[in-house]
C-alpha cells in the first residue's frame, strides 16, 4: 500500500498502480502494474520520462520530448496534428490551382467524392473542409490547409517536415531519387502518373473475356500511398518513401500504428486515423474509399492478381512499412478468381486468403485459419465450410484433428494435379502405417479408431479398412456391420 500511495503521490496526473508480491523461486518480487494512460504522465517535479533502450542496449529512463508527447497523443486519437493552426500562415499561402485540383479529384472520383463541394468558392470550400478558421475573414490556416492547398514555397517554410520521396532502385543502384514537397493531391497525381508509366500488364483469357493482370494493382497502390500520407506523423521529421524495386514496391511513413492497431488485427479493427481531419479530406476528395477499409482493398487486389500477400511485418513503433510483393504472378490463381466472379460466385477477402494459404501450405487447421483471417475459430470454420460446399476445398478428419485441403478439382484448376496425386498417395501410405501400428499394439482396430487416428470421416475410415481387406493386409476377426473389428491377415 505504501508503494501504491508513493506512485500516486509522485505522478501527475496521479496514477493508481496495482502492487503485489510475486514469489519467483525462493525470492519475493514486487510487481507494479501501471494502468494505461491516454495522456502523458509526469512527475510532481515536472519531469516526463519514457522507458527505452539506452545507448548501452540496456533499459533506461530517457527524456520524453514535447514532439514525442504529441506523437503519442496522435497515436491514441487525442490530437489531430492536421487540425493544428499554423501561426504564420495566411490565405496568400494557399494556391488557387490546388483548389481546382481538389475539384477535379472529386469529379473523377467515380462517386467516391463529395460533389456538394464542387460549386463552393475557394474560401467556403476551405471552411467546409476544416482547412481554415474564418468568421467573415480568414482568421488562421490549419496544417490541413497547407497540406491540401499550400504553395510549394509556403510548405517548405511553414511545414518543413512534409516530404515525399519517390525512388526507383535496381539492387544497390539508384535510378530515380526525387523528393517532392508539394501539396498532397499534387503528390498523388505525380505518384499515380509515375506508377502508370512503370506498371506493366499482361492479359489473361478467361472464357471469352480478357482479364488484365498488372504487376501491381492500381487500387492497391493508390490506397497504400494514401494511407502513408494520411497516417504519417506530421510532428516527426522524415519523408514518406515510395520505393520501386525489381520484385516489390515498398511504402513507408514516419509514425507507428495508431493506438489499438497491431499486425494481428489489421484486417478487422475499426479504422483509427492519426489525422482524422486529413483522412476525411481524402475521402471527400474521392482519393480513398469512404468505407475506410483501404487495407482490405490492398490485400484483396494483391490476391486477385495472383500475387503474394502484402506485408506490414517491418513496421515498428517509429514507422509503418507496407511491402507489395511483385515478381511472377500465379496466373492459374488469378484465373480461378476471375472464373468464380464470372459465375456470380465472387470470392471475398477471407476466401482468397484461405485458398492462397492452402495453395502454399497444402493443408490448414481451423486455428491457423482463424489466425490468418484474424477472426474467431467459429467464423473461420464457417468460411472454410462454405469453400467445401463450393467444391473449392475439402475437410479431412474429425474434431480437433480436422484439417482442410484444396479439393482435387481446385488442384487441377491451379495446375497442381500432379502434386495432388502425390500427396494423396503419401497420405494413404501414412494412413496404412497408422492402422498397422495400432493393430500391432492393440490386436485389432475398428472404424472409429481409424477415423480418430487417421483424421478421417467414418465413411472414409470404412473405405480404407475395406481396401486393406481386399488387398489381404487385414481380415475381419469379430463383429458385424458397424462393430466389425479387423486384425492382421498374417495371424
Amino acid at each position: 500500500m505504501r508503494i501504491q500511495a508513493l506512485v500516486a503521490h509522485r505522478t501527475r496526473p496521479s496514477l493508481s498502480a496495482r502492487v503485489q508480491i510475486v514469489r519467483l523461486g525462493d525470492q519475493d518480487v514486487i510487481a507494479v502494474e501501471v494502468p494505461h494512460a491516454r495522456s502523458p504522465v509526469g512527475t510532481t517535479d515536472g519531469k516526463y520520462l519514457r522507458r527505452a533502450l539506452g545507448g548501452d542496449g540496456k533499459p533506461a529512463c530517457l527524456p520524453l520530448h514535447f514532439h514525442e508527447m504529441q506523437g503519442l497523443q496522435g497515436d491514441r486519437g487525442l490530437l489531430d496534428d492536421s487540425a493544428r493552426a499554423i501561426p504564420d500562415a495566411g490565405w496568400d499561402d494557399l494556391d488557387p490551382l490546388e483548389f481546382e485540383r481538389f475539384r477535379r479529384f472529386v469529379r473523377e472520383g467515380q462517386g467516391r467524392g463529395d460533389v456538394s463541394l464542387l460549386d463552393l468558392p475557394d474560401v467556403e470550400l476551405a471552411k467546409a473542409m476544416g482547412a481554415i478558421q474564418a468568421d467573415h475573414a480568414v482568421l488562421s490556416v490549419r496544417a490541413l490547409g497547407l497540406l491540401l492547398f499550400g504553395r510549394e514555397e509556403s510548405l517548405r517554410r511553414l511545414l518543413p517536415v512534409h516530404e515525399v520521396a519517390f525512388q526507383v532502385l535496381n539492387g544497390l543502384e539508384v535510378w530515380v531519387n526525387d523528393f517532392l514537397r508539394w501539396p498532397l493531391l499534387r503528390v498523388m497525381d505525380e505518384l499515380l502518373a509515375r506508377f502508370r508509366s512503370l506498371n506493366r500488364e499482361m492479359e489473361l483469357l478467361v472464357g471469352m473475356l480478357r482479364v488484365a493482370v498488372p504487376d501491381y494493382s492500381p487500387a492497391a497502390f493508390r490506397e497504400g500511398v494514401a494511407n502513408a500520407l494520411i497516417h504519417r506523423d506530421y510532428t516527426r521529421r522524415g519523408a514518406v518513401h515510395v520505393q520501386w524495386h525489381d520484385d516489390r514496391v515498398e511504402m513507408s511513413n514516419p509514425g507507428g500504428f495508431p493506438d489499438g492497431l497491431r499486425l494481428d488485427n489489421l484486417l478487422v479493427t475499426q479504422p483509427r486515423p492519426r489525422n482524422p481531419l486529413l483522412a476525411d479530406a481524402f475521402k471527400r476528395a474521392g482519393v480513398v474509399e469512404r468505407t475506410a477499409r483501404g487495407i482490405d482493398t490492398i490485400f484483396l487486389e494483391q490476391l486477385r492478381n495472383g500475387r503474394a500477400v502484402p506485408s506490414y511485418a517491418r513496421s515498428n513503433e517509429t514507422g509503418v512499412t507496407l511491402v507489395l510483393p511483385g515478381g511472377k504472378a500465379n496466373l492459374d490463381f488469378a484465373r480461378l478468381e476471375a472464373e468464380e466472379s464470372q459465375a456470380q460466385r465472387a470470392l471475398g477477402l477471407d476466401d482468397l486468403l484461405l485458398l492462397n494459404q492452402l495453395r502454399v501450405d497444402r493443408r490448414l487447421r481451423t486455428v491457423e485459419a482463424a489466425r490468418l483471417i484474424q477472426k474467431p475459430e467459429t467464423e473461420a470454420r464457417s468460411r472454410l465450410q462454405r469453400l467445401v460446399e463450393a467444391e473449392l476445398a475439402e475437410a479431412r478428419g474429425e474434431g480437433n484433428r480436422r484439417s482442410w485441403h484444396l479439393s482435387a478439382a481446385t488442384c487441377r484448376r491451379l495446375g497442381e494435379k500432379a502434386w495432388s496425386m502425390r500427396q494423396r498417395a503419401l497420405d494413404l501410405v501414412q494412413q496404412e502405417q497408422l492402422v498397422f501400428q495400432y493393430v500391432a499394439e492393440h490386436g485389432s482396430i475398428g472404424r472409429s479408431e481409424v477415423a480418430k487416428h487417421c483424421r478421417l470421416s467414418p465413411p472414409q475410415a470404412y473405405r480404407l479398412l475395406k481396401r486393406l481387406e481386399r488387398l489381404g493386409k487385414l481380415r475381419q476377426i469379430s463383429g458385424s456391420t458397424k462393430g466389425v473389428r479387423y486384425g492382421s491377415a498374417l495371424k
